[in-house]
């Protein structure tokens, strides 16, 4: 398992990509390999299933004295019947129903230099950070295993590289045991191995020499798995071996001729394991409207901090739609949401104004004393958001070292119902509330996330209906 293919470069803002896409979420929790390179595929167990959790990513740095990466990656699935979104890969699929799918999609890559520290063999280099892929893919399935060709170019302001894959994997379920070996085999063009680990004429030092690595292939074999501990609740795991081409392996910067690199997470589906979810079922849509606040997101849902951006006043405006997942979840008043949001930083002139979209699950609990006269719900999002500019807030962190467009989100919320206020029975599904839009990095851990320390709170309120 190797570093993964196209995300957000970590760096300044004056080294994050361009807006190229909204919704930059995800690809493989383990290795690049897979079918369409998504190990992730097929592992909820109905069409429409979501699914969140947590995964430890670890693997070999490939450059001299890089040692060994540690990275936290957060587990937000869904799996509808024409889009997926699988922990650091987002994208649409069709499947021809006799065994053939096409994806398109979008995909986070895993390489680039240590972010904490810089070893001495890449002193004095120009950052080579993160990509963001565009891919497609092939995949033809059956009881053989499943064969797939997969195409990606970098579209973020990194490599601008392209890498052509052509790789197998076969599916052992073994009672509870689902076990995934792959081999695949990843064809790299020139510029991808050159921004990457290639040494321009004017970083040459006597004893780092220029070099350029050229096109090459890698050859990766791996083991991806989920066991499941209850109906569920999933354990995952992984490892691979990828073997780097002669250019790679020269290069004076580079000392691993063999990768390796596993994962380990836990996972949480949502989805029924019988059937998919009924449809159609009614969304829900929501108007919301806010400014930036100084307060710790903790403090602002426990009442201790509540002021709002006394220097700037930077705000936020944005449009919400809601799909429900789960009502009653195992018979108690917790509901399961899913949602995708669009706002619009209003930065007040100390910088252009920006869009973000964000992509979330929320978890609605409504079982309050009072709530048979006015029901209340208190709701907690988490999710990723992607925003085309860098809130002031992130870029003005004093001990902040990158900034990211990509983030972990978060959305506490507490509101009532207006027709039970009101005493109108035609509006109880639409409701007034509260909330704290949340941007964060999780304390540098996550290098999907840009390895962002700190992040940004915005206070707002909202009225959301059922359609």
């Amino acid at each position: 398992m190797r570093a993964a293919p196209g995300a957000l470069p970590a760096q300044a803002r004056s080294r994050v990509p361009g807006g190229t896409a909204a919704i930059a979420l995800l690809l493989s929790c383990a290795s690049t390999a897979s079918a369409n390179g998504d190990p992730l595929t097929d592992m909820l167990p109905a069409s429409g299933g979501a699914g969140l959790g947590v995964a430890l990513r670890f693997e070999r740095s490939p450059y001299a004295g890089g040692g060994t990466r540690n990275d936290l990656l957060p587990l937000y699935l869904y799996e509808g019947r024409h889009i997926y979104l699988h922990a650091s890969r987002a994208g649409l699929k069709r499947d021809d129903g006799a065994g053939g799918r096409v994806d398109l999609f979008l995909a986070h890559r895993f390489e680039g230099f240590p972010y904490d520290r810089v070893p001495p063999a890449l002193a004095g280099m120009n950052q080579r950070g993160a990509g963001l892929d565009l891919g497609a893919s092939y995949e033809r399935s059956g009881p053989w295993g499943a064969a797939y060709a997969e195409l990606l170019h970098d579209v973020s302001a990194a490599s601008r590289g392209n890498e052509f894959r052509l790789g197998y994997r076969y599916d052992w379920d073994l009672g509870r045991l689902r076990l995934r070996p792959h081999a695949a085999l990843a064809l790299r063009d020139a510029r991808l191995n050159d921004y990457y680990y290639g040494v321009a004429p004017a970083e040459a030092l006597p004893e780092r020499p220029a070099h350029s690595p050229g096109a090459g292939v890698n050859v990766e074999l791996g083991l991806f798995g989920a066991y499941r501990l209850s109906e569920r609740l999933r354990l995952l795991g992984g490892v691979s071996l990828t073997r780097w081409p002669r250019g790679v392996r020269e290069s004076p910067i580079v000392d691993a001729r063999t990768q390796g690199a596993g994962v380990i997470g836990l996972m949480y589906a949502f989805a029924p394991e019988a059937r998919p979810w009924p449809e159609p079922t009614r969304l829900s849509a929501k108007l919301l409207y806010g400014a930036s606040s100084e307060c710790d997101v903790a403090k602002i849902v426990r009442l201790a901090c509540t002021s709002t951006h006394t220097e700037d006043r930077s705000g936020i405006a944005g449009f919400e739609i809601g799909r429900p997942f789960i009502e009653a979840l195992y018979g108690r008043p917790l509901d399961l949401y899913g949602y995708l949001g669009v706002l619009r930083h209003r930065e007040k002139g100390l910088q252009p104004d920006f869009w973000q979209v964000s992509a979330y699950m929320k978890a609605y609990y409504h079982g309050f004393p009072w709530s048979d006269r006015v029901r209340t719900r208190a709701g907690l999002g988490a999710g990723l958001s992607y925003a085309h500019g860098i809130p002031i807030d992130e870029a003005r962190e004093r001990d902040r070292r990158n900034t990211s467009r990509l983030l972990n989100y978060l959305s506490p919320t507490i509101d009532v119902s207006i027709g039970d206020l009101i005493g109108a029975r035609s509006l109880r599904d639409a409701y007034l509330g509260f909330g704290v839009s949340h941007r964060s990095g999780i304390f540098a851990s996550s290098q999907l996330l840009g390895n962002v320390k700190g992040g940004s709170n915005y206070i707002y309120s909202y009225v959301e209906w059922k359609m």
